[in-house]
C-alpha cells in the first residue's frame, strides 16, 4: 500500500488512529495500535520487552497527548510480542479472549527469560534461538495477565467510536481477535495476518485461519494494520489467504505420500514467496497441518520445532530468521 511507509515508529492514520511499526517485521518486531475519542484511549497490544514498548508509550504520549493515559489494552492473542509490556500500562483494562488469557499462562515472559539462559547450551537449536532473541530483553518482565475476557465478539466504545473485537481463533494461536473499526474501514489483525513474512501455526486449524481472511475480506475495509509487517489493504488479506491455501494442499499431498514433517517441509517450494522473511516456519505449519490430518490434539513441543527450523534455516541459508 504506498500511501503508508514502511519505517519504524507512529503513523498517523486519520481520525485519531494509529499504528506503531517495527520493521522489518521478523521474530518478535511486532506491530501495534492506538485508538482515540473524546479523551478516551485504547491500545492495540504491547511489545516483546518493557525496553522496546517503553519506548512506544513514550512515543505515543509525546505526539498524542491524550495517550499519557491508556484506559484500555487489548491484546489479539498471547505471544510475547504482543503482550510481554503488558506490566507499563498501569491502570488499563487489560482485554483479551478467554482462551487468549489461558494460553498466555503457558509461556509467561519468566519461562522464556529462563529458555534464553539455557540456549548456549542447546546446540543449534540454542544458537537460533539466540540469533533470532537474544537482541530482546526478556529479564525483569513481570506476567500481567487480562483482566476482561470475552468469548467470540465483543463490542466496546472509546468515546463513542464504536470497536468490535472478534474472535477468529483457533488460529495462529488459540484465541486470536481482530479489532475491527468499522466506521474508519479499519483493522487491526493481530497475527492472524502477516505481511511479506511467513505465518506460524501455532494452534490451527488452517481453514479457521482462512475463514478469518474470508471475514475480512467480507468487511468494508480501507486500512490493514497486521501484526508484522506494513500497513496495508484487502490485498494483503487475499495474498495470505493464498498462501494459507497453498501449504494446506501442498502438505496434504506429501502428508498421503507417506512422507514425513521434516520431508514435507523441505520438498514445498516456498519460490513464489522468495521475498517473504521467515521461510523455517514452514516446518511449524507442515506439522500442524499433519497434527490435523492426524486428529493429534497432544501437546505440541515447541523447542522440538524450533529445532527443526534451525535445520531448516541452515539448509536453506540467509540470516537469522531468512531463509
Amino acid at each position: 500500500m504506498a500511501k503508508w511507509r514502511y519505517e519504524k515508529g507512529l503513523h498517523d492514520l486519520g481520525n485519531d488512529t494509529y499504528a506503531y511499526l517495527q520493521p522489518d517485521g521478523s521474530w518478535g518486531w511486532s506491530n501495534a495500535g492506538l485508538i482515540v475519542n473524546n479523551g478516551r484511549t485504547l491500545l492495540v497490544d504491547t511489545l516483546f520487552d518493557l525496553k522496546l514498548t517503553r519506548e512506544m508509550l513514550d512515543t505515543m504520549r509525546a505526539k498524542v497527548p491524550a495517550s499519557k493515559t491508556i484506559n484500555t489494552l487489548v491484546n489479539t492473542h498471547a505471544n510475547g510480542d504482543h503482550t510481554y509490556g503488558n506490566q507499563l500500562v498501569k491502570g488499563a483494562d487489560i482485554i483479551a479472549s478467554s482462551a487468549s488469557a489461558e494460553e498466555m499462562d503457558e509461556l509467561p515472559p519468566e519461562a522464556l527469560a529462563k529458555l534464553m539462559q539455557a540456549a548456549p547450551g542447546m546446540g543449534e537449536t540454542g544458537k537460533f534461538l539466540l540469533d533470532l532473541f537474544d537482541v530482546f530483553d526478556f529479564e525483569g518482565i513481570r506476567y500481567t495477565p487480562p483482566n476482561l475476557t470475552f468469548d467470540e465478539e465483543l463490542t466496546i466504545t472509546v468515546g463513542d467510536r464504536e470497536v468490535r473485537l472478534v474472535e477468529v481463533g483457533p488460529a495462529h494461536t488459540k484465541g486470536d481477535v481482530l479489532v475491527y473499526l468499522p466506521s474508519d474501514k479499519t483493522v487491526f489483525t493481530g497475527d492472524i495476518l502477516f505481511v511479506k513474512g511467513h505465518p506460524i501455526v501455532w494452534a490451527g486449524p488452517v481453514d479457521n485461519w482462512i475463514k478469518a481472511c474470508d471475514l475480512m475480506l467480507g468487511w468494508d475495509l480501507e486500512t490493514v494494520v497486521p501484526g508484522h509487517g506494513p500497513i496495508t489493504d484487502k490485498s494483503g488479506i487475499r495474498e495470505m489467504r493464498e498462501f494459507l491455501v497453498y501449504i494446506k494442499a501442498e502438505t496434504r499431498k506429501r502428508f498421503d505420500a507417506g512422507l514425513s514433517v521434516t520431508e514435507a517441509a523441505n520438498d514445498i517450494s516456498l519460490d513464489m514467496y522468495g521475498s517473504w522473511s521467515d521461510a523455517e516456519r514452514i516446518v511449524v505449519n507442515v506439522d500442524a497441518l499433519y497434527r490435523e490430518f492426524h486428529n493429534d490434539s497432544t501437546p505440541t513441543d515447541i523447542v522440538g520445532l524450533f529445532g527443526l527450523m534451525a535445520t531448516y534455516h541452515r539448509a536453506h541459508a540467509g540470516g537469522p530468521g531468512r531463509a
